[in-house]
């Protein structure tokens, strides 16, 4: 079984129970996804408990289920609809303090215009808000058993930020694969398209840089086709 993204996570044996063992090389985001959970005990979201934290490993419960991204691509659309309220509930809870910060959007858009990318039209979208953010809601971070989403995991980017940026990020990202998904997730939140749409250049400028730092090169070129089909 796989629990989340993050090369770093598996499953081991611990006092008699099966746990997740995730281990993070920067402490502030180790420190960031243990503050995230625990803000989250009592809120009816199905996350992880936190059964022990020490240097660089977290321990904590495995949640069933398989990833969104293991699912055909029927099941995997419903399971993105069903993931949608859990997110707009996530957005109505309190963010834990100390928080890592939001993401920087007026310097991803610096960044971008400096860099050989193609052009993108820029704007920082009118915010909607200040709330509870996963940081990085996708369908490897989604588990989900018998048509309900039974596990939100990899919290280490949570933040306070705006609520449709964070769903924009989502439904941008998941179109990608499959563009029905993009609707899957605005509807079941219950948001205006439009002004989730309005972020899309932003996510496309910060999965840009994103790759162009970090590779694979592959994916670089063809989110370059893409952004160059975009812009023309």
């Amino acid at each position: 079984m796989r629990q989340g993204a993050v090369g770093t996570v598996r499953l081991v044996e611990h006092g008699g129970r099966r746990l997740v063992e995730k281990r993070l090389s920067d402490p502030a985001r180790h420190l960031n996804e243990v503050r995230a959970l625990r803000g989250l005990v009592g809120s009816g979201l199905p996350v992880p408990e936190v059964v022990e934290e020490r240097s660089g490993v977290i321990l904590m419960t495995a949640l069933p289920g398989g990833r969104l991204d293991d699912a055909d691509a029927d099941v995997r659309i419903a399971d993105l609809r069903a993931s949608a309220p859990l997110l707009r509930a996530l957005h109505r809870l309190e963010p834990p303090d100390d928080l890592l910060p939001a993401p920087d959007d007026a310097a991803i858009i610096e960044r971008y215009r400096a860099a050989e990318a193609p052009r993108l039209p820029l704007l920082i979208p009118p915010s909607s808000g200040s709330v509870f953010c996963h940081g990085d809601w996708t369908d490897g971070n989604l588990l989900a058993q018998h048509g309900r989403i039974s596990g939100i995991v990899d919290w280490e980017a949570a933040h306070r930020g705006d609520p449709l940026r964070e769903l924009a990020r989502a439904a941008w990202g998941a179109a990608r694969k499959d563009p029905r998904s993009e609707r899957a997730l605005i509807d079941g939140y219950g948001a205006d398209p439009a002004r989730v749409r309005a972020w899309y250049p932003v996510h496309a400028a910060e999965l840009w840089l994103w790759f162009a730092e970090a590779g694979p090169p592959e994916y670089l070129a063809a989110l370059t086709a893409d952004l160059e089909r975009w812009s023309a």
